[in-house]
């Protein structure tokens, strides 16, 4: 692998289709684990997954540091990342297990699902072991990890479907699948990167990393503060909790436009160019603007789909819908501090001097953002709101103010370290085009079946990217390299 595979396009292409796909083949995943196990069990699967984040906390600390030392060609620091985050997750995994039974006897868990907790300490390993090979993938070969998305994604259904749906093992089926598709995922993560991790151990970028670690923490403790706003809408009622859950599982797939992104932080890291982050930028607002203003149109279809009791939360999905937005280009933006830092480039990471850097005030934004909405919430939930719905869109609207300035912040960061162009000519076509799939969107009967739904949703995006091809001539050259890219590929097959 070097440098000079990583594509820009064809990376954000590859990862955005996988994310979009591992929509689908999650849904099918989850229907079959709801269809074959009782309600009570199902909460137990939900439960594994909450129990299990905790643990997994660490995963991403380590590979922060070695997707930058790769990206800058430091000899041995793919196999260093690896085998550091290898021991952690052992590590991790004998905490979990020491503690299961008090974590099982707090939660009331019964001893019949004991094995099933015990199992999923495997994951925690793997886990760890993925989020090193992919910090070793994404500085060299960004798309690879799209593939490695789809091929676990494939492998987990089609496992799940003999396991959960044939042999009848429910929960244990379920578990098995997902451990021996991410094995899958990682045995061809390691045939991607067999070079690099034939390469020497060097402790001394260990030492480096776990210097520099607690910024990484920092950064983790802000993100989680900043989501007790959750835990101030349970308080108030499950209901509301519900609400606002539906709609933020629906606007989240905004976010994926993100992945369009992907491959601007290693080009950032080893070359730096602003014409990427303006390339970037287009790739993030083209699906991100329709998919914002199909979500706003489609609410009510898109929370029918999860149950006919949330369609009046369609108030909550549209606010929700403009803050994934807004944290998408906040992403982006944050991608470019992040890429164009030079405090590690020569492997030293003096610690000092990184909390100077505007690295540290980007991971020191969401502690900005909880010290303004954990007390509005807390006020607007406890003293204003008077129904579940309407704490459920208070906790939205203050989520989307506050986005909005933290994107702006991300944004006056992110110019102070490199000036780049704001691709407004490409966004407003964007919004033209989005302008006039929303017109045939809203005219046409909202649907309240779930392929009706799909379909007038793939019906919007016919629209919306062939009238954006009659106005843009990039985007017809985009669709003209993608087509060109398909048939290569089966041209070698």
């Amino acid at each position: 692998m070097v440098k000079s595979e990583i594509r820009l396009k064809y990376s954000g292409l590859i990862l955005f289709t996988s994310k979009l796909l591992s929509v689908a083949t999650g849904l099918a995943f989850v229907l079959m684990i709801t269809r074959s196990v009782s309600k009570e069990q199902f909460g137990i699967w939900g439960n594994l997954s909450d129990v299990l984040t905790y643990f997994v906390l660490l995963a991403t600390v380590l590979p922060f540091w070695t997707t930058r030392f790769v990206a800058r060609d430091h000899a041995g620091s793919a196999k260093t990342g690896l085998i550091a985050n290898i021991f952690i997750s052992i590590t991790s995994a004998s905490i979990y297990l020491a503690l299961l039974p008090t974590i099982l006897s707090a939660l009331q868990i019964g001893a019949d699902y004991a094995m099933l907790y015990t199992i999923i300490s495997i994951q925690i390993i793997e886990f760890y072991t993925i989020s090193a090979l992919e910090a070793v993938l994404r500085a060299k070969q960004p798309q690879t990890i799209g593939y490695g998305i789809l091929i676990y994604e494939i492998c987990r259904v089609a496992l799940g479907f003999t396991l959960i749906i044939h042999l009848k093992l429910g929960l244990l089926g379920a578990i098995y699948s997902m451990i021996s598709s991410y094995i899958i995922q990682i045995a061809f993560y390691v045939k991607l990167t067999a070079k690099e991790l034939k390469e020497s151990v060097r402790w001394s970028y260990l030492k480096e990393w776990l210097k520099a670690s607690p910024i990484n923490l920092y950064s983790i403790v802000g993100n989680r503060i900043a989501a007790f706003t959750f835990i101030f809408l349970f308080m108030y009622g499950k209901l509301a909790r519900s609400y606002y859950g539906a709609a933020l599982t629906i606007a989240n797939v905004i976010a994926y436009s993100t992945f369009l992104a992907y491959a601007l932080y290693p080009k950032l890291l080893s070359k730096t160019d602003s014409k990427d982050i303006s390339t970037s930028l287009k790739m993030v607002l083209m699906p991100a603007v329709p998919m914002t203003i199909g979500a706003i149109i489609l609410s009510d279809s898109y929370l029918t789909i999860l149950s006919p009791d949330y369609t009046e939360a369609k108030l909550v999905l549209s606010v929700l819908a403009i803050y994934i937005f807004s944290l998408s280009l906040s992403q982006v933006f944050s991608t470019v501090v992040m890429g164009t830092e030079k405090i590690d480039a020569k492997a030293k990471i003096p610690f000092k001097q990184l909390i100077k850097t505007r690295l540290f005030q980007i991971f020191t934004l969401p502690y900005v953002q909880s010290a303004v909405t954990l007390p509005t919430t807390f006020f607007a939930l406890f003293y204003i709101a008077e129904t579940q719905l309407e704490a459920a869109t208070y906790l939205a609207l203050i989520s989307l103010i506050v986005g909005l300035a933290m994107l702006l912040c991300t944004y006056i960061i992110a110019r102070k370290c490199l000036t780049f162009d704001f691709p407004w000519k490409g966004a407003t076509k964007y919004v033209i085009a989005s302008a006039v799939m929303a017109a045939l969107l809203y005219v046409i009967p909202n649907p309240t079946r779930l392929l009706l739904t799909v379909g007038l949703t793939v019906l919007g995006g016919i629209v919306y990217f062939a009238i954006l091809a009659v106005i843009d001539w990039e985007t017809r050259g985009l669709i003209r390299s993608v087509i060109n890219e398909v048939k290569s590929k089966l041209g070698r097959t």
